[in-house]
């Protein structure tokens, strides 16, 4: 059971400094069971905790784990340079309380990425010693021919590595489509291989991680949504 006190319940769940909490909740403009608190120095049971701040609710959380449906156009950066941000595509709380991109995905790459303000989670997620599986679309330039889904499955040699990168599974969705499985992780890993192979990488999409499916999530793009336990239980190699 957890309790703190109410400025720093909204000071932890990125709502501003501590000072600026406790001016919201002095002005009335957070309630608990729609009961407006104004004591900011009110002990706060976090367990399951639901409040309101200017009547939107939220839920207490220690950590948030969330889903984007990433748009094209986006950067995985906090500090973007060429292209917005993807942290802006969610509320500004998150920027707050240091949510960051479980790796990254391509500014031009659409699909599942994954963001959390848990340092643990996010190691877990990113290290290749895990071999989490990342199912990717890859829309080709050039017709998919049986011999470059038979190349990348054999391994194909990138100029920078050591050894041969091979994909863990790889199939023809269709004639400019493929469905590609990789657990690496590296980096610009699928447009290289797709290069190396004899083809050119048109537009990429990651579909899944792990058994987390995007399509299972039902996002638009650019919307997000928390994830469960039982989902991120489908996030385990």
């Amino acid at each position: 059971m957890g309790k703190l006190t109410l400025d720093r319940v909204l000071q932890s769940q990125g709502f501003g400094t501590r000072k600026w909490c406790a001016e919201l909740i002095a002005a009335g403009e957070v309630s608990i069971a729609d009961t407006t608190v104004t004591d900011s120095r009110a002990t706060i049971n976090t367990d399951g905790l639901e409040f309101k701040i200017f009547g939107e609710v939220w839920r207490y959380r220690e950590h948030v784990y969330i889903a984007l449906h990433k748009p094209a156009n986006f950067e995985c950066s906090r500090k973007a340079s060429h292209h917005p941000g993807v942290l802006t595509l969610l509320p500004e709380q998150f920027t707050r309380r240091d949510v960051q991109p479980v790796g990254r995905l391509d500014h031009d790459t659409t699909g599942l990425l994954l963001m959390s303000d848990d340092g643990p989670f996010i190691h877990q997620q990113s290290s290749p010693k895990r071999h989490i599986p990342k199912i990717y679309v890859a829309t080709t330039h050039d017709p998919v021919t049986p011999e470059l889904v038979a190349e990348l499955l054999a391994g194909v040699k990138l100029h920078d590595e050591p050894a041969p990168l091979a994909a863990v599974s790889c199939r023809m969705v269709d004639s400019h489509r493929i469905e590609i499985v990789l657990e690496q992780g590296k980096y610009h890993q699928v447009k290289r291989m797709l290069a190396a192979a004899g083809n050119h990488c048109a537009a990429l999409h990651r579909a899944q991680i792990g058994k987390l499916k995007l399509a299972e999530l039902n996002l638009a793009e650019g919307e997000w949504c928390y994830l469960d336990d039982a989902q991120l239980k489908l996030l385990a190699p």
